[in-house]
C-alpha cells in the first residue's frame, strides 16, 4: 500500500488487532456511537417514569449495551460466535428495541438504530435487506403512537435505514479488503515460485554446457592418456580453464540476484513498520525508477533502508517513522539520490559517537558506492535521523546533443 493501513483503516476494519492500542481503537469506534442514547438516559435521569418503567429501562438498557457491545467486539476482533448464538442476540436486541421504545416512550426508538447496524453488521446480506427495512417500518409503526412525533419521525427512521446499509457496505468492503490482501500474498508466492524457476534455469544454463565440456574433455583426456601424454594434459588444462570460467559465472549469478533492490526492501519496511504498529509517511519517489541510479548505489541504498527500518523497529521506541527520496547537490558539483528514515522515538543514545555494527557495516557499504551515511536528531528535536547519500550518474544524451557532440570538433 501506498498509504500504511493504519491511516487509510484507522479503525482496522478487516484485521484482527494485534496490539493493545489497536483493540482500544475497536472498542472506541462502538463506543463512540452509545452518544445516541442521550434520549433514553435523559428520559431515566429525569425520574418522571413510574417505578414499573424505571426499573425496565434501566434493565433493559443495561441488557441492550452489554449484548450489542458483546456482539459488535466480537465481530470486529474476529472472534466470531456460533450462528445460532449470533441471530439469538439480534433477535434479543431487536425485542429490547420493540418492547422499550413501545412501553416507555418515543426517546426509545433510536434503539431502533443499533439494531439496523447490528443486522448489518452480522448478517448476510439475504438476510440484512429485508430485515432492516422491516425494522425501519417498524420503528414508524410504534411511533405514529405518539403524535407529538409524528411530524419528525423521518428524524429517526432515516438514520434507521441508513446506518443499516451503510454497515451492509461496510461488510462488503471488509469481505473485499480480505480478498484483496489473500490475493497479494498469492501474488508474493507466485513471484518468489517464478524467482526460484528463473533461478534454477539460468543455473541450468550457466552449467550445462559448462559440465557437459567438461566431461567430454575429461573422456578425451582418458583415452589419450596412455598414448599421448601431452595432447591428455592439455585436455586437462582446457577443463580447469572451464572449470575457472563456470565458477565465475555461477558467482556473478548469484551476486545479481543477492544484490538488494529498493523496492523489495521498502515491500519489506512497510511489513515491519505495520507489524510493529508504526505509522510510515512514505515519499512516493521511492516508488519509482531512478535510471541515474548504478546497481551498487541502488544495493547500498537498500541496504540503508533495511538496517534504519530495523532499528526503528528494535529500538526506538516511535510511533511514527518518516522514509524520503531526495535528489541534492552537493558541494563538489555531484548529484547525490539521498534516502531519508526519520522517526520520532528515544533519538540517538547520549554521549553518542559510537556506531553499532549495523551503522558500521552500512558506512563501508556506502563508502563503497562512494556515498556516505550521516546520522543525528532529527530536525524536530526529538526522535533520531539517518541520511544515506549516493552519486547519481550523469543523465543520459539526448538526440539533439549527441548529435551536437558527434560535430564538434572536439569528437572529430
Amino acid at each position: 500500500m501506498t498509504e500504511p493501513e493504519t491511516e487509510t483503516n484507522p479503525a482496522m476494519f478487516g484485521v484482527a488487532p494485534r496490539t493493545r492500542r489497536q483493540m482500544l481503537t475497536k472498542c472506541i469506534w462502538i463506543v463512540i456511537w452509545f452518544l445516541y442514547l442521550t434520549g433514553p438516559i435523559g428520559d431515566l435521569a429525569e425520574g418522571g417514569l413510574s417505578p414499573a418503567d424505571d426499573a425496565l429501562g434501566w434493565a433493559g438498557l443495561l441488557s441492550f449495551i452489554a449484548v450489542y457491545f458483546a456482539l459488535l467486539f466480537r465481530h470486529m476482533t474476529h472472534r466470531p460466535l456460533p450462528s445460532g448464538l449470533v441471530r439469538a442476540a439480534v433477535l434479543f436486541i431487536v425485542g429490547l428495541a420493540v418492547l422499550l421504545s413501545w412501553e416507555i416512550g418515543p426517546n426509545w426508538l433510536v434503539l431502533f438504530t443499533f439494531a439496523c447496524v447490528s443486522v448489518g453488521v452480522t448478517q448476510p446480506f439475504r438476510v440484512s435487506r429485508w430485515a432492516i427495512p422491516a425494522l425501519t417500518a417498524t420503528l414508524v409503526l410504534i411511533g405514529l403512537r405518539y403524535s407529538h412525533v409524528q411530524v419528525y419521525l423521518f428524524a429517526y427512521a432515516l438514520p434507521c435505514l441508513l446506518s443499516g446499509f451503510a454497515m451492509v457496505g461496510v461488510q462488503h468492503m471488509i469481505r473485499t479488503m480480505r480478498e484483496l490482501r489473500a490475493a497479494r500474498e498469492e501474488v508474493a508466492r507466485l513471484a518468489a515460485n517464478e524467482e526460484r524457476l528463473r533461478l534454477a534455469r539460468d543455473l541450468h544454463d550457466l552449467l550445462g554446457h559448462s559440465l557437459s565440456l567438461i566431461t567430454l574433455k575429461s573422456e578425451l583426456a582418458g583415452r589419450m592418456l596412455p598414448g599421448s601424454p601431452d595432447a591428455a594434459a592439455q585436455q586437462v588444462a582446457d577443463i580447469e580453464k572451464v572449470s575457472r570460467q563456470a565458477l565465475v559465472d555461477v558467482r556473478e549469478a548469484v551476486t545479481g540476484y543477492r544484490r538488494p533492490r529498493l523496492a523489495v526492501e521498502l515491500a519489506g519496511a512497510r511489513a515491519a513498520l505495520r507489524t510493529a504498529a508504526i505509522t510510515a509517511d512514505i515519499d512516493p519517489a521511492l516508488e519509482q525508477e531512478h535510471g541515474r541510479l548504478t546497481a551498487d548505489g541502488e544495493g547500498a541504498l537498500a541496504w540503508a533502508l533495511r538496517e534504519a527500518v530495523t532499528n526503528v523497529v528494535r529500538h526506538s521506541g516511535a510511533d511514527r517513522c518518516e522514509l524520503l527520496l531526495t535528489e541534492e547537490w552537493e558541494a563538489d558539483e555531484r548529484r547525490y539520490l539521498c534516502l531519508s528514515v526519520v522517526d520520532d522515538g528515544t533519538g540517538p543514545p547520549r554521549g553518542g559517537g559510537h556506531d553499532g555494527n549495523g551503522l558500521s557495516g552500512l558506512r563501508e557499504r556506502l563508502a563503497l558506492a562512494d556515498g556516505r551515511l550521516e546520522t543525528g536528531t532529527a530536525h524536530r528535536g526529538r526522535g533520531f535521523a539517518l541520511r544515506a547519500y549516493v552519486p547519481l550518474g550523469a543523465p543520459p544524451l539526448t538526440d539533439a546533443a549527441a548529435h551536437a557532440t558527434d560535430h564538434s570538433p572536439s569528437g572529430a
